[in-house]
């Protein structure tokens, strides 16, 4: 197939627009840029619609590989001329290759846990690289899925999904209203322990055995009364200097592995 030469090619412009997430909620689709989230993507229930590559920026064997793959698997795979690539390409990083994927469906009801099970619980928070580096600790873990309550999370924002290493992909991950989660949560025996500033319980001393649900809210609002009032555990970090709380991906971190020794051990 001949190359894409315009950037007022109806596929390029309609892909273009995934760079806002108005068009992403529209069209039910998302931008995924660069091979190791595309490759990650492929081999997961992510279903990707077509891929755009720019033969000369494609130079790596890895690259070459990926598109080589895409195309034996049938995936509509069209090259671009650099100008074009660029149109689509997401921040600085370029491997030369973009895939366009449909926002996967999934519902608390299809959720299946194994007994003893480890989630996480981001509420309210927008910034993509937080919500990435979330989802890359609950990976390192080995948490069994991410939950995302509350509005404002924009999971498939490319950066978010950069800066998760595509783990957004390979992990459950799934978003729902704060009440929906907490209800969720307790009708499938989830103790949930909720990190607070303020709270007595240091995080080395609670208890992380059986099903347990992490919850973090945002750096300027935590969360929302309705953890509390659900009567779950508030727990936190000692802060020793004068900054009064941690990152949310760097609190998750610290929260996560101490679970997970204490689990291990």
């Amino acid at each position: 197939m001949p190359s894409i030469t315009s950037i007022q090619n109806p596929r390029i412009k309609n892909a273009a627009k995934l760079r806002q997430r108005r068009q992403r909620d529209r069209q039910q689709r998302f931008l995924i840029d660069g091979v190791r989230e595309i490759a990650k993507a492929h081999t997961s229930d992510i279903a990707i619609d077509e891929v755009f590559y720019c033969g000369k920026m494609v130079r790596d064997d890895e690259s070459r590989a990926l598109v080589e793959q895409l195309k034996a698997d049938n995936v509509d795979t069209s090259d671009v001329v650099k100008p074009v690539f660029m149109k689509l390409a997401y921040g600085e990083r370029c491997d030369g290759v973009v895939a366009i994927a449909r926002t996967p469906q999934r519902s608390l009801a299809e959720f299946k846990l194994p007994e003893s099970a480890v989630l996480v619980v981001i509420e309210g928070v927008e910034k993509p690289g937080n919500i990435g580096a979330v989802l890359r600790t609950a990976d390192a873990v080995g948490a069994d899925g991410v939950l995302l309550a509350g509005g404002g999370t924009d999971v498939w924002n490319p950066n978010t999904i950069r800066a998760s290493l595509g783990t957004l992909f390979t992990l459950n991950v799934l978003q729902a209203a704060t009440d929906e989660t907490i209800a969720w949560l307790a009708t499938n025996n989830f103790r949930t322990l909720a990190t607070h500033v303020d709270a007595e319980l240091l995080y080395t001393n609670a208890d992380y055995t059986g099903r347990v649900a992490i919850a973090l809210g945002s750096e300027a609002d935590g969360l929302t009364p309705a953890w509390h009032e659900a009567g779950a555990t508030p727990i936190r970090l000692p802060m020793l200097g004068t900054a009064d709380s941690l990152n949310v991906s760097a609190t998750s971190a610290v929260v996560l592995y101490e679970a997970l020794r204490h689990r291990k051990g």
